[in-house]
């Protein structure tokens, strides 16, 4: 079986046409493993590998853009407009036109300025009904509840209870298939996650968006373990609002700035409870009372993070002349190899798998439920194999197609099968 799915394996990446982007990533040789062979790194769905073009791009800017020019860099260097710049660049990845993404501050900021947003927008446009009707009664007040998913990282249900609070909605937790039931009248806003960050299961964004907008709320989506993996479509299914990291699938490295999307109609009415000085419509005024800038501008705050910002814009070359379906049709074709190779060399009845089976509901990583996983998953990446461990008992595997092949899948799967036999 072993040697069938090996040369299976030797197959496929002979045929892979994203073969070749694996030389513009920092990778494991193997050298510090005791059998020599190459690491495995399946854990891009935590922290993207290192492209090989970001150090000495990152030490132009440290030593020539900011040792030499210093405050000049702000104009001559380009520092000034990178956070849109950069979001033009994210933006084909996750199906946008330019002009719709700012990049800046970690998720989590930006989690708290779409819902927020997204809950006044509710408002104004409540407000525009009350309007046609000559008077503030019929529907004012009467959004009052924001739905939330209750699967989600635990991060952004902090932050939607406390955006509840300060707007005085009601928070209600529902899983992403209770959304269209959960939805009435009273719904202001509702937080998705595109992807679960521990199932690796795909939500279906174009038919809870469109139920979000037929009962008159505003959607807002959280891309975090989507953007880079798969195509989304933000544009095509006209979702409102959305946030995303870079460190993940788009390996823009650690604590690397975050971007938010707000669709192009919804701009001019997007009403950020963060307004900062770099969001003002002229920002070197000074003053004393906010006007905002037009456009995916007002979603800026403070003075960008430079040193990670321009990174993260290095680390993106790596996209020039990829397509995103390609990528996808690979992390499917990844998955399930993986799955395949599991069934294979781990002992029946040793792990189950949480991951869906049909590939639309399925992101690009692979979930398997293990006894003793987090020692499991230690012993794994002492043999050269990194994925992730998410408590009390699951093993996450995380495939990003630009740099993961179809030996290095087979490899992982044997590793994994070894070590259950090992301790079972």
């Amino acid at each position: 079986m072993s040697d069938r799915l090996a040369f299976e394996a030797k197959e496929l990446d002979a045929g892979d046409e994203l073969a070749d982007l694996r030389a513009r990533f920092v990778l494991d040789t193997g050298s510090d493993h005791a059998d020599g062979a190459a690491g495995v790194y399946l854990d891009g769905n935590s922290l993207g590998a290192l492209p090989a073009a970001v150090p000495g791009r990152v030490e132009d800017v440290v030593r020539r853009q900011w040792g030499e020019l210093r405050i000049r860099s702000w104009d001559e260097s380009g520092w000034w407009t990178a956070p849109e710049r950069i979001g033009d660049r994210i933006a084909p990845l996750v199906g946008a036109a330019a002009g719709q993404i700012v990049v800046g501050d970690s998720t989590s900021v930006n989690v708290f300025k779409a819902l927020v947003g997204a809950v006044r927008l509710a408002d104004d446009a409540g407000d525009a009904r009350d309007g046609d009707r000559g008077g503030r009664g019929g529907d004012r007040g009467v959004r009052d509840e924001i739905l939330v998913d209750a699967t989600t990282f635990p991060t952004d249900g902090y932050i939607a209870e406390s955006a509840a609070r300060l707007t005085g909605r009601t928070l209600i937790p529902v899983t992403p298939g209770e959304v269209p039931a959960a939805l009435s009248e009273r719904t202001a806003a509702v937080l998705l996650n595109h992807v679960d960050y521990r199932t690796g299961r795909l939500h279906d964004l174009p038919s809870l968006t469109a139920a979000v907008h037929a009962a008159g709320a505003i959607a807002v989506w959280d891309l975090c373990h989507s953007a880079g993996a798969l195509p989304v479509g933000l544009d095509e299914h006209g979702v409102d609002l959305a946030v995303g990291c870079t460190y993940k699938y788009l390996n823009g490295g650690p604590g690397s700035p975050a971007y938010l999307y707000v669709r192009r109609e919804l701009q001019d009415r997007f009403d950020s409870p963060l307004p900062g000085w770099n969001s003002h419509a002229e920002p070197f005024g000074m003053r004393e009372t906010y006007e905002p800038a037009r456009g995916a501008l007002r979603g800026r705050v403070g003075t960008p993070d430079i040193l990670s910002m321009l990174a993260l814009e290095a680390a993106l070359d790596v996209w020039e002349g990829v397509s995103i379906e390609t990528v996808r049709a690979k992390s499917l074709a990844l998955t399930d190899f993986f799955l395949e190779c599991v069934a294979a060399y781990v002992p029946e009845g040793q792990v189950e798998s949480l991951t869906p089976v049909r590939h639309e509901e399925r992101g690009s990583q692979v979930a398997l439920r293990c006894e003793n996983a987090g020692d499991v998953m230690r012993r794994l990446v002492v043999r050269g194999v990194v994925g992730d461990f998410r408590r009390p008992d699951v093993l996450r595997f995380g495939f990003t197609p630009l740099y993961v092949g179809f030996a290095d899948v087979e490899r992982a799967a044997r590793i994994l099968g070894e070590e259950l036999r090992r301790s079972g």
